[in-house]
């Protein structure tokens, strides 16, 4: 039977996500998550694959706007709640979503695609490659010590209850977007994101605590964060779980980071999803005992490539002329000159002779600045065809700051 892809009717909300579940195993989500990603879904711009009378397949965007090299936010859209019943695995249904999905991007004028992946290496055969990665640690802080930046004796620190924090955790995190490349701007509804705590998954942790930083009596940062107690018979040794913190200034941030290594009764701090250049890292006594992580998160993919390129500025003054393979979105393949520097940049279809060749995954990886294409030439995935052309290209796409997706979606 003919597989149709259709927008989804809102009516149908419930039974097209319950068959995402289906598709990652079966488990039911939270009601509260549920709840939350019922008024996020975007139904005018999510696909559902039926056969028959049956859905077999699932597919939806949300409209981001992205933080990119040069501190602009770009729109960008994010490619979620993908699934594929186990029965009709191998028929081309995810590919037709695929398609469609890029389709629609286009044609909304969004110059990338972006996602989180449960298997990286479905993706990349579409074109999006990985851009960033997230550092987890667990840091054992009764052996670790903590030096804080000057100024962190200054700071206040007050606990709130989270939900009555959420606007001025919000107004912090809005200022912070600019500053970091991959960051998501935070649109109406998201900023409920942060706060889901569901009982049923904490783990015998408690419930979500906030506490804020402030000076002058202004809020400069905040950690959200909860505590699992545990005991043996040397006595206390719970687990401090860090969800999220963002501090506009090193005492803030070294002011929350003390707070958190202190905590009574505790003797571990588990951070996920944190950037791989968080500054503490360079404020602990001994990194080996913090037991630092690395996994890929956001995967980029340039949808309207000239726009894309042209969106961020560049470490140092480039002049290059790429050509690009995209099979799979063929209106990006051929030749473009990118030019730019940190002031902006332009990115145009050319017929000069051609110094870098490779594919949209690659320019995907390198967008935001924290994968070098130097790195990626060594891998065989970009080739030089003038000499130095590659060193030059490289370090202008560098970002210096590494790119962190904060959560995921």
């Amino acid at each position: 039977m003919t597989i149709e892809l259709r927008v989804l009717d809102p009516s149908r909300w419930d039974e097209w996500f319950g068959k995402l579940e289906l598709a990652f195993g079966g488990v039911r989500t939270s009601p509260e998550e549920r709840a939350l990603f019922h008024d996020l879904t975007e139904c005018e711009r999510s696909i559902v694959a039926w056969d028959g009378d049956e859905i077999v397949g699932t597919a939806g965007s949300f409209s981001f706007r992205l933080s990119v090299p040069g501190g602009a936010v770009v729109p960008a859209a994010g490619l979620t709640m993908v699934g594929v019943q186990p029965t009709h695995r191998r028929r081309g249904v995810l590919r037709a979503m695929m398609r469609r999905q890029l389709d629609d991007v286009r044609a909304a004028g969004e110059p990338l695609a972006v996602l989180t992946a449960s298997e990286p290496e479905i993706y990349g055969r579409f074109g999006y490659g990985t851009a960033t990665h997230a550092a987890s640690a667990e840091i054992d802080t009764s052996r670790v010590r903590l030096t804080v930046p000057e100024g962190a004796d200054g700071v206040a620190l007050r606990a709130v209850e989270p939900e009555a924090a959420m606007e001025a955790c919000e107004a912090v995190y809005a200022r912070r977007v600019p500053a970091r490349p991959g960051m998501l701007e935070r649109r109406p509804g998201w900023e409920r994101h942060p706060l889901l705590d569901p009982e049923g998954e904490r783990g015998g942790a408690s419930p979500l605590r906030c506490v804020l930083a402030e000076r002058d009596g202004e809020v400069t940062g905040y950690a959200r964060f909860a505590v699992r107690p545990d005991w043996d018979a040397a006595g206390p040794k719970g687990v401090v779980i860090l969800r999220d913190l963002e501090a506009l200034d090193p005492a803030s941030y070294g002011a929350l980071w003390r707070f958190l290594f202190d905590l009574d009764l505790t003797c571990t701090i588990q951070t996920g999803r944190r950037p791989v250049d968080d500054p503490w890292q360079h404020m602990v006594s001994d990194i080996r005992r913090c037991q630092v992580r690395l996994r890929d998160d956001l995967h980029v993919r340039p949808v309207d490539l000239g726009a894309a390129l042209g969106a961020r500025t560049y470490a140092l003054p480039v002049d290059v002329v790429l050509e690009v393979t995209d099979p799979f979105c063929p209106w990006n393949e051929g030749r473009w000159r990118l030019t730019g520097d940190a002031k902006g940049a332009s990115c145009e279809r050319t017929a000069d002779a051609p110094e870098l060749r490779l594919g949209a995954r690659e320019l995907g990886s390198a967008y935001l600045g924290g994968i070098s294409l130097s790195a990626l030439a060594g891998a065989g995935r970009v080739e030089e065809l003038r000499p130095g052309a590659l060193a030059g290209a490289s370090a202008a796409f560098l970002s210096d700051v590494a790119p962190w997706l904060p959560h995921g979606f």
